[in-house]
């Protein structure tokens, strides 16, 4: 298959839009499905509202609304693309029916990438003809600035196909992460449900707040998170000896009951101190006024750690 330049993007919720605007911004042609045509409305003013920060981040000039066409109908959706991004909500059952209707009308050779934040490929396409071209493609939030995606195959799925997922997603300026096998939550969600499981014991006992926590992360290792991850890290703390001796200092504390892995009860209590916690945090700013302050850190943030990021990988 040639260069992917038309894009189908199933269901329009938080992940839908984020994908259809990191496409419209790398000039390809999408098409969006959603069964309300009310929901158009909406998209246009989020893709207006996100364009300053990709126009920044991804140097573009201006928004070609002409290459975005929206609709109700699945098949006409599919007709055309050459790659189809399914959004819809975490379920099985949901799913692997809407793949089976997807397999019936998309082109023989389209690739399918579902955006699944940590279901099995193989059960998703379990009903999908040819499921060879089916795959994950796991986003992060906000999908139109963050780089990273997680691919992973299925059983079924053809090594060439993974290939050109893999070329079609570093065409829109994503940095693939190629997993490789399938496994439950992935493989960042995975790590991120950890220290979320965390987090919620330290809240429900009462050691702190939303906040406090949230604090711990920003000030802490967040800083080196956003240049390094927890590996690279853990290697300069070892000093001259890097990882060996960091192994040798810290790796007994493994054995120390200091983390508990099973998640706690969320009770209505535990469910209220994190619902009040995080409106406290947000001190009367709308989603939107937040959801701006972070997109243009995001920017800032992206083009400061590229100047830095060559250094180390280089």
């Amino acid at each position: 298959m040639s260069k992917i330049n038309k894009v189908a993007v199933i269901g329009t919720g938080v992940i839908g839009v984020g994908w259809i605007i990191r496409c419209l911004a790398h000039n390809k042609i999408v098409y969006a499905f959603d069964k309300d045509i009310k929901l158009k409305k909406n998209l246009i003013l989020e893709i207006k509202r996100t364009w300053p920060f990709v126009k920044k981040l991804f140097n573009k000039k201006k928004l070609n609304l002409k290459n975005f066409h929206f609709f109700t109908s699945i098949e006409k959706t599919l007709n055309n693309a050459d790659f189809i991004q399914e959004c819809a909500t975490e379920n099985y059952s949901l799913k692997t029916k809407l793949m089976n209707i997807i397999g019936k009308y998309a082109k023989p050779n389209s690739i399918i990438s579902s955006s699944s934040s940590g279901l099995l490929p193989t059960r998703i396409y379990s009903k999908c003809k040819n499921p060879e071209r089916g795959l994950i493609g796991h986003p992060f939030n906000p999908v139109y600035l963050l780089p990273a995606v997680e691919i992973v195959p299925g059983k079924k799925t053809s090594k060439k196909n993974l290939n050109i997922a893999k070329a079609f997603y570093k065409s829109i300026s994503m940095n693939p992460i190629m997993v490789k096998s399938e496994l439950p939550g992935y493989l960042s969600d995975r790590l991120q449900e950890a220290l979320w499981r965390e987090g919620l014991h330290i809240i429900n006992e009462g050691y702190a707040t939303t906040e406090e926590l949230d604090r711990a992360i920003e000030d802490g290792p967040g800083l080196r998170w956003s240049l390094m991850g927890t590996f690279l890290t853990f290697h300069l703390a070892g000093g001259k000896s890097g990882m060996k001796h960091m192994l040798e200092q810290f790796g007994p504390a493994l054995k120390l009951p200091w983390t508990k892995l099973k998640a706690p009860k969320l009770t209505k209590k535990l469910s209220l101190r994190l619902i009040s916690g995080t409106a406290k945090q947000a001190k009367g700013k709308s989603i939107e006024r937040i959801s701006n302050i972070r997109d243009q850190y995001l920017v800032d943030l992206q083009k400061l750690r590229s100047k830095y990021e060559k250094k180390i990988r280089g």
